[in-house]
This record gives structure tokens, sequence and C-alpha cells, in this order.
């Protein structure tokens, strides 16, 4: 399962092994436990890849084998794509800006989307 955690500072991508109806719950139990308010509704998040990451090529084959079209890959300008994927939206409130999005792929897609993703970070961290 693949985890994004969004806050005011960016973005984080993560890969979770539990599996998306347990995590759900979990959160579930804790803003019980805790009081807190919780909203969870299906929804689209979406980020950015350079466009000549290596591997992308792969990444788009893997979607093709996914039993569920849950990701597409759409060209945003002449240096990155926009991932979009579909999922469920975690946070305190309907209109919260941070917050979690979890979704589920197949294993071998979630590797090549952490790997991309973290292609992309070290290369904008190094200045783009």
């Amino acid at each position: 399962m693949l985890k994004l955690t969004y806050t005011e500072t960016g973005l984080n991508l993560e890969r979770a092994a539990a599996p998306l109806e347990i995590l759900i719950a979990q959160r579930v139990v804790l803003a019980m436990r805790t009081g807190q308010r919780l909203h969870i509704e299906p929804g689209t998040a979406s980020f950015l890849l350079h466009s000549d990451t290596p591997g992308l090529a792969q990444l788009r084959r893997s979607l093709q084998l996914e039993a569920h079209a849950v990701m597409t890959i759409a060209p945003v300008d002449d240096h990155f794509v926009e991932l979009s994927v579909q999922g469920s939206w975690i946070a305190s409130a309907i209109d919260a800006e941070e917050g979690v999005f979890v979704t589920a792929l197949s294993h071998v897609t979630e590797i090549l989307v952490m790997k991309l993703w973290a292609t992309t970070q070290s290369r904008v961290g190094v200045g783009g």
C-alpha cells in the first residue's frame, strides 16, 4: 500500500506493509480513543515525476497489468509527468489541507512508484 502524507511543508510518499483496510481501521480506532474528528472519503491524489526518469516506461507497462485502473500518467510539460491515483483521503475535516492519502496497487507497481519518486526527489533536492 502507498501512503501519501500531505503536510504544510510538502508531500511524503512511503510504502506501508499493512493492508489498506487495516490502516483505515487503525486510524478510526485511534480517532475514537483520542476523541479526535476523522474524515475519510474516496478520492484522487496527484504528484509529479521527472518525465525522463529511468523506469517510467516500466511503470506504464506495469499499470497495464493492474486488475483495476487506479493510476494514470499524464504529461505536464517537457520535464514532468503527473501520476494520479485513486484511493482514500484521511483527514481531520472535509476541507483539511493536511492528511493522509492511501491506495493499494500491486507489489511491483508500488516498488516502481517508490523508486521513481525517490529519483525525482533526489534530482529536485540537487537543484532539479
